[in-house]
């Protein structure tokens, strides 16, 4: 971290917003790591902001969950920005002429998939015409210097040859190859595997020169790390010791919680469980270069779900819900003693405290000085709710709400009405524009960081939320409408953060 973003971190009161790169407006389907996203980090810093909040930036699966990734530690490729393979002279004027009628406000997944892969392909087709240079040079220091880098590479080629098939279905000599099996693989895709190695090189070379123009500017990213991991990934299968899995690879328990504000069955996640045990052997070794890595793309880290780290809820893996499940004791102080011997004190990390949360959790959280999160739409549900502001304590991020709750206009129209009287009340509001009475609440509360979905900004609807929990398909598909975040929203925004010293 530079001395700059290090200064910002540590000043007393922040704000940003929270919206994900796909979310951002462009001509490709998706948002990416392009103009578009350079432009928000414009906006940001004319609004007076000084974070930008993301969801994990890994490759996703077939929900298109960034929760549920291939990779703990690879990008995903669907932020990589055709017009900066151009300016690299990867991509011609005449290879993005012809693009495909995508809808403004949606990401059509499978539309963007099959127009980038066929992209990304014809790079690559460039990319090997190169004779040394530095691009070439840049690539060969990217793969040498990046360890694990091979074996996603490895997973993605011989999970692409297999139609996407988990890997849990592959081939013996696929799904735990030896030592001497991997040099084989190695030859038979090496094409393949190249290839994936050099689309993780691009959304790396991109992601690093984005963050460095948004430190620049006094903007610090905070990214986000999911305690769990996808059962079908690079992680698991190349790191099958650090699960709780039998013989043949399959969990023996997986990941959920119990019910909640979010499911009256719980959730079933699905995700294999660590084996603490083995963790702590090695002390938190693949743990410690998560991390690490992460902090090498945001200047903060929120833990998702960090309550699992105090205890976790654990589910047989033939459950059919989240019923079944026990608490089990997580690696609670260790692994925090750890984290702070390999990166000192004062930690850089958010620790996602929402659900069940005990007295065990929160003092795990305190001991080490972590800020945890308070959610304004959860405030006016409870009588003298530890979410309402004049409850909050300096240590912690405000949000009117995250991607998995509703926009807050769209939960205002749908609360009770004796929860609106009180949300008119404590805000001294018509509710006419509820969604600024939740910013202008959120940035004057106590709480040393305010967050807004930038959906607040525009006083979007129910129907333009980033995620329902609960519900598989249909999430994570919001884009902004190109224009919509004008100069008059970043000056409604610059005086309010003004007014309460953000």
């Amino acid at each position: 971290m530079s001395e700059q973003t290090e200064i910002i971190r540590k000043k007393r009161r922040l704000s940003g917003i929270l919206v994900h790169p796909t979310s951002l407006p462009g001509e490709y389907g998706i948002g990416d790591l392009g103009p578009e996203a350079y432009r928000f980090v414009d906006f940001l810093n004319s609004a007076g902001q000084h974070i930008w909040q993301t969801l994990p930036l890994g490759p996703t699966g077939e929900t298109n969950c960034p929760y549920q990734c291939y990779s703990s530690f690879a990008g995903q490729p669907l932020l990589i920005s055709p017009e900066l393979l151009r300016e690299d002279g990867l991509l011609s004027e005449e290879d993005l002429r012809d693009k495909p009628d995508f809808p403004e406000e949606k990401v059509d997944y499978d539309l963007v998939k099959e127009y980038k892969d066929t992209l990304f392909h014809k790079a690559f087709e460039r990319f090997q015409e190169l004779k040394e240079s530095d691009l070439t040079q840049e690539f060969e220091d990217f793969c040498a210097n990046t360890d694990w880098l091979s074996d996603y590479a490895m997973f993605m080629a011989i999970k692409k040859s297999r139609d996407g098939m988990h890997w849990l279905d592959w081939e013996k000599k696929y799904r735990k190859p030896t030592k001497s099996q991997k040099a084989v693989i190695e030859r038979e895709f090496h094409e393949e595997i190249t290839y994936e190695k050099f689309i993780q090189w691009l959304f790396f070379r991109q992601w690093a020169a984005l963050k460095a123009y948004a430190n620049e500017k006094g903007i610090l990213l905070v990214g986000d790390i999911p305690i769990f991991v996808a059962g079908d990934s690079a992680d698991v299968w190349a790191e099958p010791r650090l699960f709780q899995l039998d013989k043949d690879g399959f969990p023996t328990v997986v990941a959920g919680v119990p019910p909640d504000y979010f499911s009256a069955t719980g959730q079933l996640w699905g995700n294999p469980l660590y084996d603490w045990k083995y963790h702590k052997k090695t002390d938190f070794a693949w743990w410690m270069k998560r991390i690490e890595t992460q902090l090498t793309m945001s200047d903060i880290v929120r833990i998702d779900h960090f309550r699992g780290l105090e205890s976790y809820w654990e589910v047989p893996a033939d459950a059919e819900n989240a019923l079944s499940g026990r608490w089990v004791e997580g690696p609670r102080d260790a692994f925090f003693e750890q984290i702070e011997t390999v990166l000192g004190t004062d930690l850089p990390i958010i620790a996602e405290d929402l659900g069940i949360i005990t007295d065990e959790v929160r003092a795990l959280r305190d001991r080490f000085g972590l800020p945890g999160m308070k959610i304004l739409q959860f405030a006016f549900e409870d009588d003298d709710s530890s979410y309402l502001p004049y409850n909050q304590p300096y240590n912690c991020i405000c949000y009117s709400g995250t991607h998995d709750n509703d926009t807050s206009t769209g939960w205002y129209a749908s609360a009770p009405e004796h929860v609106r009287d009180k949300v008119r009340r404590y805000m001294n509001t018509d509710g006419s524009q509820i969604s600024w009475d939740f910013i202008r609440t959120c940035f004057g509360s106590p709480a040393r960081i305010a967050i807004v979905p930038v959906q607040d900004l525009l006083c979007q609807g129910s129907e333009y939320r980033m995620n329902v929990p609960g519900v598989a398909n249909g999430n994570w598909a919001y884009r902004i409408g190109k224009g919509l975040l004008t100069s008059d929203i970043a000056a409604r925004l610059r005086d309010i953060t003004h007014l309460y010293g953000r």
